[in-house]
């Protein structure tokens, strides 16, 4: 059985167009002496590629994920090149695809309890879009989470089903990546390995060190197992371990405090979910956070966390940078402090539809409270608040709050009992892959806003998808079993 996924049943008239566009753009590139105009064919293959079989696509997109780099245009918009482009293209395949082979679509996908809850946060941002207080700003966000979701949630539902297409998968992200990291890491060693320096060391690929960090980190469980699907010292594990320890090194040396963390966690989680310890787990974390925020807003003791201005400053130095950090004299943790105030004070302004979707940036300054100032605060890049679960908060309200921790929990809880109900002990890993590597994303959303960024984002829905198809598969094994065992029973 073929598993090329095509939209259309015949190649031929395609192949003629890429012939002829072959000439159409060399003879328009020499007359108009503008020699980009002779890679115009290349976007023709890409189509022709897609509609004879779109699965190598979206490996390109994969592909992609690891070297993609922002490009800001003359209107002032930015995006991921190229795979946003390949993004959208994709949700619009994927959109083609499921009206012309709708037959084709495993409607069980769609009615799995992860998929709806994750439809109902789509639902509810939709609402506090049209709500919105700035809508242009709003609908823009939606419009680019809505790709998001069709392409890696959907489009990876229909393609990535079973074990040989994860370890693919695996291969088609880890070699990029590893490129990625090995041209920072020499960028680092030319401009001098430092916590000063790594900024420089991470353009074209990452627009900063917690990104790269990030996005290697959350990588980390795919290395870790991948080297158990080969016979120990064969080339294929060797070139597994190698990657998996240029990676670990590299995460060292991005000098990012929430990877060294996310990893503790990684580590600590595989106990949680081998022995079943999930629900409590996170019922006691989820005491534990609100109990703190209620004693923060209890008499306003918040306020004995503002920072010293003139202490409040950025470190060079690793061991300054971890000292102060538990001082509260280092700058990028009081400036997060800072949103963070002024989040919570947005979110009790419009408790209940929020801002819209985006516009933390546009209101937080109103908000400030200004004893939590630092250096930095003016803001130019227009980052975010910096925690994602708080910027939710803001954007969609409480009830928008509240459906991504349902969808989260769930996703944790879900995960932990697909990985005790699966057999097969290859699959059986890589569901706690796909977990682990949710939970890292989990962490490092609680100081950053990153499920928006090709480089994170991406992951974190593909994993949602491929605990979705884990799950799916198990179940119709369960049932194939059951069928052809045969019944003792008399009746």
């Amino acid at each position: 059985m073929s598993t090329k996924q095509s939209i259309a049943p015949s190649s031929q008239y395609f192949f003629a167009a890429f012939a002829a566009s072959i000439v159409l753009c060399v003879v328009a590139a020499i007359l108009m002496d503008y020699p980009l105009l002779a890679a115009g064919p290349l976007g023709v293959l890409l189509v022709f590629q897609t509609v004879v079989d779109f699965r190598k696509v979206y490996y390109l997109l994969l592909a992609c994920i690891p070297i993609s780099m922002e490009f800001y245009l003359p209107n002032g918009l930015g995006t991921d090149l190229p795979t946003e482009p390949l993004i959208v293209g994709l949700m619009l395949v994927y959109i083609l695809y499921a009206l012309l082979q709708f037959r084709k679509i495993d409607m069980r996908f769609f009615q799995h309890s992860l998929m709806l809850f994750l439809l109902l946060h789509m639902g509810w941002m939709f609402i506090t879009m049209v709500n919105s207080n700035l809508l242009f700003v709003s609908v823009k966000f939606f419009l680019a989470k809505s790709w998001y979701v069709v392409t890696f949630v959907f489009l990876t539902g229909l393609l990535i089903r079973n074990e040989k297409y994860f370890k693919t998968m695996y291969w088609v992200i880890s070699l990029p990546l590893l490129f990625s990291v090995v041209f920072v890491l020499v960028r680092q060693y030319a401009h001098g390995i430092s916590l000063e320096l790594i900024g420089k060391a991470m353009h074209p690929f990452y627009r900063n060190h917690v990104v790269y960090a990030a996005t290697m980190t959350l990588f980390m469980p795919f290395h870790w197992y991948a080297r158990k699907w080969y016979p120990t010292r064969s080339f294929a594990w060797w070139a597994v371990v190698i990657n998996g320890l240029i990676v670990l090194f590299a995460i060292q040396l991005s000098f990012t405090r929430a990877a060294y963390v996310a990893l503790v966690i990684a580590i600590g989680s595989f106990f949680i979910i081998h022995f079943r310890l999930m629900r409590p787990t996170l019922l006691v974390a989820t005491i534990g956070i609100f109990g703190f925020l209620g004693y923060m807003v209890h008499n306003n003791n918040y306020l004995d966390l503002a920072p010293n201005f003139e202490k409040t400053i950025s470190h060079h130095n690793m061991e300054d940078l971890l000292e102060a950090t538990y001082k509260l004299e280092d700058i990028s943790t009081m400036e997060r402090l800072y949103r963070w105030v002024a989040g919570v004070h947005m979110s009790n302004e419009e408790k209940v539809m929020g801002f819209g979707p985006g516009n933390f940036y546009n209101f937080y300054k109103k908000y400030e409270v200004s004893s939590f100032r630092t250096y930095v605060s003016d803001n130019p890049e227009k980052s975010g608040v910096h925690n994602y679960y708080l910027m939710i908060m803001v954007d969609q309200g409480i009830p928008g709050f509240i459906i991504f921790l349902i969808l989260t929990f769930a996703a944790l809880i879900i995960g932990e009992r697909v990985y005790h109900e699966t057999i097969p002990i290859e699959r059986k890993r890589m569901v706690m892959t796909i977990l682990l590597s949710l939970i890292i994303i989990d962490a490092f959303l609680l100081i950053n806003d990153m499920i928006e960024t090709d480089k994170v984002g991406s992951f974190y829905f593909i994993n949602l998808a491929l605990l979705i198809n884990f799950d799916l598969l198990n179940k119709r094994e369960n049932k194939k079993q059951q069928e052809v065992t045969p019944t003792t029973s008399f009746s």
